[in-house]
């Protein structure tokens, strides 16, 4: 009996010593906006278990790409993905994470915060409806504000972006 002890705890030993000496990293990739938020839980979760996380933030796109191509352990996306594909590829998912997406103007004479733009202005803005500052739908939302006769540039991203998905679906509504 007292033989038998000895050899599970060496084999238990041994097995601990293995398994401790392997390298494991957990993988991941996708959504931009939660990198930071990602690489603080990977350095305290590194430092409680000596565990390594390694994320790259390349687009929710992509995020979605890899999980489903199984390259990678976790995949993030701004964008939910249907229940279908969900239980197509097996996968699962939760929110980590919240955040807005903001609207940002750089325009001479007015200050941050105090150009208003409502749903249906931004949407006309990028149907190309609006095209000026000084556009009457633009004035009747700042009135007193000196608006300049400026074109304006509508920008966005053009890869699989969560951010460009959770911006349309504001204006769609």
């Amino acid at each position: 009996m007292i033989a038998f002890r000895i050899a599970f705890l060496g084999l238990a030993a041994a097995a601990a010593i293995a398994f401790g000496a392997q390298a494991v990293e957990i993988n991941g990739a996708g959504a931009t906006f939660p990198y930071r938020s990602t690489r603080k839980w990977a350095e305290a979760y590194a430092a409680k278990t000596g565990l390594k996380m390694n994320y790259q933030s390349i687009g929710s796109g992509g995020g979605i790409k890899q999980i489903t191509a199984k390259t990678v352990d976790f995949g993030a996306s701004d964008m939910p993905l249907k229940s279908a594909d969900l239980e197509k590829e097996s996968l699962t998912q939760f929110p980590m994470v919240m955040g807005g997406v903001v609207p940002v103007v750089n325009l001479e004479g007015i200050k941050p915060g105090q150009l208003k733009l409502d749903g249906k202005v931004l949407s006309d803005i990028y149907l190309g409806k609006v095209t000026r500052w000084s556009d009457p739908a633009i004035a009747s939302l700042n009135s007193g504000l000196k608006l300049p006769d400026q074109a304006i540039a509508p920008v966005y991203r053009s890869d699989g972006s969560g951010t460009t998905f959770i911006f349309t679906h504001y204006l769609l509504r």
